[in-house]
């Protein structure tokens, strides 16, 4: 009995100890570390408004629409999402549609006619990630190539010349990260931030 007492007492103070020092030491160790070493990162990588507000993260999209759901023409539209209704990050994921899928297929060609009409441009001139959704639905990146679509159609919404936008365009170009991972990218609310403090 005595032995079993002995060994219980022992197995609670070691399940204590354990419990302070790795449920609550660990933690707080690694939150001063992420707070003090990467701070932005550890805080969701928000951006702020120029007036200090918070805005978004640069890490979800999120889409520039009216109320009803049609693209504001002043501002770079970001990929579709098929997360919830739209950029919801408590319903991340993609559509899991196949190639072949007829939904998905309708809502390509809806998409495209969708920018064609809105940019002026061709189905054919469309990138691929103007009119597919990414896997997680919140991609905040656009491609280069789709960004550059967009410029004339934003600089004729905001008065102002088309030079200018694409050079704001290639200045808010992010490289592939290491030099080789991924392809070229530019953040859409980042780039529609950059526009409006113009």
């Amino acid at each position: 009995m005595r032995t079993t007492l002995r060994t219980t007492g022992v197995a609670v103070r070691a399940m204590l100890v354990f419990t302070v020092v790795l449920g609550v030491g660990y933690m707080l160790l690694i939150t001063a570390i992420g707070q003090l070493a990467f701070p932005a990162q550890a805080n969701g990588s928000l951006i702020r408004s120029a007036d200090g507000g918070i805005v978004g993260s640069s890490l979800i999209g999120q889409s520039f629409t009216d109320a009803d759901g049609a693209p504001l023409p002043e501002y770079f539209q970001s990929r579709p999402s098929a997360a919830g209704d739209g950029f919801d990050a408590g319903a991340s994921s993609g559509s899991n549609y196949g190639p072949e899928n007829d939904d998905l297929i309708a809502a390509i060609g809806e998409r495209q006619a969708t920018i064609a009409d809105l940019d002026g441009v061709a189905a054919g001139e469309i990138p691929a990630d103007a009119v597919t959704a990414s896997g997680s639905g919140l991609d905040p990146d656009i491609s280069v190539a789709y960004a550059l679509l967009q410029v004339d159609r934003v600089a004729e919404a905001r008065d102002l010349d088309a030079a200018e936008v694409r050079d704001l365009v290639e200045r808010s170009i992010r490289p592939r990260d290491l030099g080789f991972v991924g392809e070229p990218r530019v953040n859409v609310l980042e780039l529609n931030l950059a526009l409006d403090a113009r």
